[in-house]
């Protein structure tokens, strides 16, 4: 199995925009060094647990700062920005990176990010990130086109002599690798995924919701005529994942430190006020056990555990192929973090994995 860090980020409101992103930046240096092969951050515009609104700042500077290690916006949302602009840009990251690059997007989930880009709800969302990709593939194609849609218009002149010399527009080798997040059963996004050919990406993972995306991601491939080059190492999962040397120290880690701040402060008020919105009972309350929910919900231990409870999960969901771990704001101390990066790398990874169908 693969691991790559998830820079949500969660860090917390307290600390400025210049900590929030030397922290982000140090961390993709952190992780490459660990070992690990992906290093995503995140895009949110008005959380204050999860400050960075331009992931490709954090990227851009931690191009200088790499060498090997994936790099990803993770993810842009489409509807908030014109595909023209989002075109160009990351096109201009994977030439950057020589292709280490992978362009994650979603359609959006939290509404007061709608509310900032003036959408009173986000019934358009995936309509938007459909044709937003469509207007970027245009694009990235480098051939002249024409397109009016229904939220965008978009064109691009052939190559003559009364126009300047234009700027190459395709990605690095030709064609851009791009992941879509999901986090529902059944997810439209990931069934988009599924007909377009990316990378699905799975947030909020247990077992069945990863086997259910797959089997949507498949499905829709099917569907569309996509019968081969694809299988379940593609897929990318989100999780809390934290190793220490043994299962007593993790677990005192978690629970004493900045993950659970970030599950007290923002990940479980987080999901009351989404619970309220749905209807529906919260997975988690403020009033439970934190050591509860460390053994319920994120794989903590000592390398054997954790192999232990991946392996488990690889079976119980039919397997993925990559792990991306969310990030947690150790900067006051990041040898215990900067050390669990490295035990998933070197000791977990090479342990678990899945058989390819």
């Amino acid at each position: 199995m693969k691991f790559g860090l998830f820079q949500t980020p969660f860090s917390p409101p307290e600390r400025s925009p210049r900590e929030v992103f030397n922290w982000a930046v140090s961390q993709a240096v952190a992780a490459e060094e660990a070992g690990l092969s992906e290093f995503w951050v995140g895009q949110h515009f008005t959380l204050a647990w999860e400050a960075i609104p331009s992931p490709e700042l954090v990227l851009a500077a931690a191009a200088r700062e790499t060498e090997r290690i994936v790099l990803a916006p993770g993810a842009h949302i489409p509807p908030y920005a014109h595909p023209a602009s989002l075109a160009s840009q990351t096109a201009w990251m994977s030439n950057i990176l020589e292709g280490r690059y992978i362009l994650g997007v979603a359609t959006g989930v939290n509404p007061v990010d709608g509310q900032l880009h003036g959408f009173a709800d986000m019934k358009r969302n995936l309509e938007m990130t459909v044709e937003s990709l469509d207007i970027m593939e245009k694009i990235w194609s480098g051939e002249p086109f024409d397109y009016k849609g229904k939220y965008w218009c978009s064109s691009f002149p052939a190559q003559d002599d009364t126009l300047p010399p234009l700027r190459y527009s395709r990605p690095y080798g030709g064609q851009m690798t791009i992941a879509i997040g999901g986090a529902s059963p059944n997810s439209t996004s990931i069934e988009v995924g599924g007909r377009r050919g990316l990378i699905p990406l799975s947030f909020g993972a247990n077992p069945a919701l990863v086997k259910n995306h797959w089997d949507t991601y498949s499905a829709a491939a099917r569907e569309a005529g996509r019968t081969d080059g694809y299988d379940r190492t593609i897929h990318h999962v989100t999780m809390d994942v934290f190793v220490a040397d043994t299962d007593a120290e993790a677990e005192r880690i978690a629970i004493e430190g900045p993950i659970a701040k970030a599950w007290r402060g923002h990940l479980i008020p987080n999901e009351q006020r989404r619970a309220a919105r749905a209807g529906t009972p919260p997975v988690w309350s403020l009033d439970d056990d934190m050591r509860d929910i460390v053994r319920k919900h994120m794989i903590v231990g000592s390398p054997e555990t954790v192999i232990e409870k991946l392996s488990a999960f690889v079976e119980a969901s039919n397997g993925w192929g990559t792990t991306l771990i969310f990030g947690h704001d150790f900067s006051d101390d990041p040898a215990p973090w900067n050390y669990s990066m490295e035990l998933l790398a070197k000791e977990v990874g090479p342990k678990v994995g899945l058989d390819v169908e």
